[in-house]
């Protein structure tokens, strides 16, 4: 630490100061040279005087010899224009070339002209010592200063920070960055006004209003929020205040990697996804949390998908006797079992248990049911990219609605005491075929549910949740990353959003509040619904950028509109009847759905289920709006159906 910090007072030093330093030290090496000279020669220590031998020896006369003639060479041969820290083999041969003008003339002075009381062969051995010495200082200041001096040039260029908060998470996050070589920290915000105009660390602590002027001043690019405690409303605040700013906002690290050091910028990641959602979350109740889990046998279906994977964390949290995982996907079946067995080896005494299966497989299921008699079912199996379904309408509905009844049919079968439906607020009187085949199994379950046993059934309908695949947050990141544009369907577009981890664990709790055969809907308070407009254009801001439109020609991203897509809505739903009903929970509801009974219900799926197998799509929006009230087909966009339309007008029979 004290040869850091004489490093760093050498490297501030002006140049005169340097180049005087350097001066003393080559006159240090002289008086060295000769010392060690003397020794080697008598086998005696002797100081520069030479009293102490009582044989009238000389140093000091050598001594003096040796700086007379040293240092004009010395400064001729460029030694003190030259920079210690940059020496290298061309620096090296310019001292050899200078010491051996040196030794020449000393050997002269010293073995020829015979000095008294100094040895002729000092003239010999001293120049070589000196040598030695001069090349080592200069070495030595290299690897001392070049290094060190390096780093501080490049950290001048580093991107340059500045932290949202002085208390103890700032201190440690700016210790922690203070040996970066990615971004540098300059300094710190705070709302306190107390602290403003001291230091903490050597670095300044300034008044957020003033950001406009620092982000001039000191080149600042980007925000680092270190407020693990600030309330969201609080936060929002602050947000909206940087995005004035062009400065990209971070959020730090978890606490515990914080306090292990293990802080690089990679882990100064993008803001939260709840902090662009701007809601304060409500912590879940544990006892509905661990109601239908703890001691209990679990199954998830869609276990890899962004919901099933969430569900699955939050459910092992709750300690489950064992956890099946259903997926058809490989890879998102391995990816999911991979990182929730590290979590299980941290709480010993879990099983899970990786099962590939298509929902829509009968025997399948009925084997998996049978095999490990799960207590709780949580069906999040399905295709829920609304375009995609809309151009594959018959895989939708046959995954969807028809997988949703093999499910429900088979945990019935093997005694699953509740089951428990992913829905979604597409369901509400659809316009596309993904929403309508949510809408479709939720009535199914809403029928079995009459004639179910000591089963229940629940279904659990929320929006859109922030950061899932096909999302719009990790879609717009990536797209502000290549540089734009930003796309949007429509300028108008209203969505309702929630976090992945607030949404599972609503979803657990809904579904412990059914009571004896269930056949509830619950529906999850959103908040408010959120412009996808101004999501974009938050998070443009917070990237430190600029939208660039007909007011800013010169922004930095452009926002493009490229038109609703097939079966698209501009708002979405929660609600088909207008008189929900509050539960101890204030962020759920209970809808009041209308349905038909099983008998009613049970030929009209036959009817789909034929025209589906044939291939008439027609015939099946035809059938869903008979069955689902409230459903508004949307023209067919199937590509298969679609191509075999063409080619049978181009070559009719």
């Amino acid at each position: 630490m004290l040869s850091r910090r004489l490093a760093h007072f050498l490297l501030a030093l002006p140049r005169p100061g340097k180049r005087l330093l350097a001066l003393l030290a080559d006159i240090g090496c002289c008086a060295l040279a000769v010392w060690l000279a003397f020794y080697l020669r008598l086998e005696v220590w002797l100081s520069l005087t030479g009293r102490e031998s009582g044989e009238g020896f000389s140093p000091l006369t050598a001594f003096g010899v040796s700086c007379l003639l040293a240092l004009p060479i010395f400064i001729r041969a460029g030694f003190y224009r030259a920079i210690f820290r940059y020496t290298g083999a061309i620096a090296v041969r310019t001292i050899a070339l200078a010491l051996l003008l040196y030794g020449v003339l000393y050997a002269l002075v010293i073995t020829v002209a015979t000095l008294p009381g100094v040895p002729r062969s000092i003239g010999i051995i001293q120049p070589m010592l000196l040598f030695g010495l001069v090349a080592t200082s200069r070495l030595m200041a290299r690897f001392w200063l070049g290094g060190l001096y390096f780093r501080q040039i490049a950290r001048q260029y580093l991107p340059r920070a500045l932290i949202y908060g002085a208390g103890d998470t700032g201190k440690q996050l700016a210790n922690v960055l203070a040996h970066s070589h990615e971004l540098l920290v300059v300094g710190f915000l705070d709302d306190d006004r107390a602290l403003h105009g001291y230091t903490v660390n050597h670095l300044p602590i300034y008044d957020p209003a003033r950001l406009g002027n620092l982000v001039a001043e000191k080149n600042i690019g980007s925000v680092l929020l270190a407020l693990p405690f600030t309330n969201r409303k609080r936060r929002n605040e602050i947000l909206a205040e940087l995005a004035k700013s062009q400065v990209a906002v971070r959020s730090m690290p978890r606490l515990s990697d914080l306090a292990q050091g293990k802080v690089t910028l990679a882990d100064l990641h993008e803001l939260d996804i709840d902090d662009l959602l701007g809601r304060e979350p409500v912590m879940p109740d544990s006892c509905l949390l661990a109601r239908d889990i703890t001691g209990r046998t679990v199954l998830v279906t869609g276990a890899g998908g962004s919901i099933g994977s969430e569900l699955c964390r939050q459910i092992l949290a709750q300690r489950p006797v064992a956890l099946l995982l259903v997926e058809q996907s490989e890879f998102a079946l391995y990816s999911i079992q991979h990182e929730l067995r590290g979590q299980a080896e941290a709480e010993a005494g879990h099983v899970i248990v990786p099962l590939l299966a298509s929902v829509c497989d009968a025997a399948r299921m009925a084997e998996i049911m049978a095999a490990f008699r799960p207590d709780t079912v949580y069906h999040a199996a399905a295709y829920k990219h609304v375009p995609l379904v809309e151009h594959n309408p018959a895989e939708g509905l046959r995954n969807n609605a028809f997988g949703t009844l093999v499910a429900a049919r088979a945990a019935r079968e093997a005694g699953v005491k509740r089951f428990v439906l992913i829905s979604t607020d597409k369901a509400v009187r659809p316009t596309n075929i993904m929403g309508a085949s949510k809408r479709l199994a939720e009535m199914i379950l809403q029928a079995l549910a009459t004639e179910a046993r000591g089963m229940c059934f629940v279904m659990v309908r929320f929006g859109n949740v922030l950061g899932s695949s096909g999302s719009v947050v990790p879609h717009f990141r990536q797209q502000i990353r290549a540089g734009g544009p930003v796309t949007l369907t429509h300028p108008e577009m209203t969505r309702y959003f929630m976090s992945i981890a607030e949404a599972a664990q609503l979803v657990i709790q809904a579904g412990a509040m059914a009571e004896g055969a269930g056949g509830d809907v619950f529906v999850l308070d959103m908040g408010e619904p959120v412009k996808i407009m101004d999501l974009a254009v938050r998070m443009v801001e917070l990237s430190g950028l600029t939208v660039r439109d007909e007011g800013n020609p010169d922004g930095d991203i452009a926002i493009e509109i490229s038109g609703l897509r097939p079966g698209e809505k501009l708002y979405e739903e929660l609600l088909i009847g207008d008189d929900p009903v509050h539960t101890s929970h204030r962020r759920i509801m209970k809808a009041r759905e209308n349905f038909l009974p099983w008998e009613e219900l049970a030929p009209r799926l036959e009817n789909l289920a034929t025209s589906l197998d044939a291939g008439d799509l027609p015939a099946v929006q035809a059938w869903l709006t008979e069955i689902i009230s409230g459903y508004r087909a949307a023209p067919l966009a199937d590509w298969v159906w679609t191509r075999r339309k063409t080619e049978g007008e181009k070559n009719p029979a």
